[in-house]
């Protein structure tokens, strides 16, 4: 549905109110794109029209963390190109972004003009350097035996605690990978962020004792942070290895995990279409 929206421009000036809606003719086939500091970052975007005028409508957008969405390159600007260029061709859009740098990382999303209306493509999240810090960490939560749910699923989380900018998380169940999960996140007083990735499958596939791998990546060496969960049966008896005190902690660590989504759904209702801006909050 349309949406009223502003974004500011990189000169910190409001851009002019426009209808926002995000359409399927603009596709962004980079989900994610990693890139070393100082390399040139090129995220592209599809068209199931050819751009107009050579993409001279075209616009792209930055979403930070926290953040409002802002105007990063009208394509029709020929200036500062020697940090930011569009590039056209046919039915493709490429914006490159030259000597990248950290505060490059956010999700990118390409634009297009037309009379009244500014169409959004599906967003690219770009890394650039290496998201991880001293306080990092990674810590998959699933639920307990008795706290599964009547309704035939079981919900699982990935917890990444303590980045400096975005990072890939996808998952697999015994080396099958999975669509993309849900993901929240959070960006705390001391300016770290926390990401929680999202998954519901089948209570007989969680049960069926295969392994649900939780796979981090913060940067473009191409390593990962790999975490497992795997469902344990219930024991009436503690069990001398401390099953029933793990399972205290992770059911007071999935409290703190649906306390941090609730928090997170007011900012994630009001910035994922990059037309609210208004309302998103600079942090929790």
């Amino acid at each position: 549905m349309p949406m009223l929206g502003a974004g500011p421009s990189p000169t910190g000036q409001e851009v002019p109110l426009q209808l926002v809606r995000v359409q399927g003719y603009l596709h962004q086939f980079q989900p994610f794109l990693f890139v070393n500091i100082n390399d040139t970052a090129k995220i592209q975007c599809s068209s199931k029209k050819q751009f107009v005028a050579g993409g001279l409508t075209a616009q792209w957008y930055r979403r930070r963390e926290g953040e409002a969405p802002m105007l990063i390159k009208r394509c029709s600007d020929h200036q500062n190109v020697n940090k930011v260029a569009c590039i056209s061709e046919g039915d493709n859009l490429t914006l490159a972004i030259y000597n990248a740098q950290r505060s490059d990382s956010g999700v990118y999303y390409c634009t297009d003009s037309y009379i009244i209306f500014l169409t959004f493509g599906n967003g690219s999240t770009l890394i650039v350097g290496d998201s991880y810090t001293t306080s990092s960490w990674v810590l998959p939560l699933a639920p307990s035996p008795h706290g599964l749910l009547s309704s035939g699923t079981a919900d699982l989380a990935c917890v990444v605690h303590g980045v400096s900018n975005p990072v890939q998380i996808s998952w697999s169940i015994s080396g099958d990978l999975q669509e993309q999960g849900l993901m929240h996140s959070l960006k705390v007083k001391n300016g770290s962020l926390v990401f929680i990735n999202h998954i519901s499958v089948p209570v007989a596939t969680w049960t069926s004792g295969k392994n649900f791998t939780c796979d981090v990546k913060f940067n473009s060496s191409g390593t990962s942070v790999k975490k497992i969960a795997r469902y344990v049966e219930a024991s009436s008896t503690a069990h001398p290895s401390g099953c029933v005190p793990q399972t205290a902690r992770y059911a007071v660590a999935i409290f703190l995990v649906v306390l941090m989504v609730s928090l997170s759904l007011a900012w994630s209702h009001c910035c994922s279409n990059p037309g609210s801006n208004r309302l998103c909050p600079t942090g929790v």
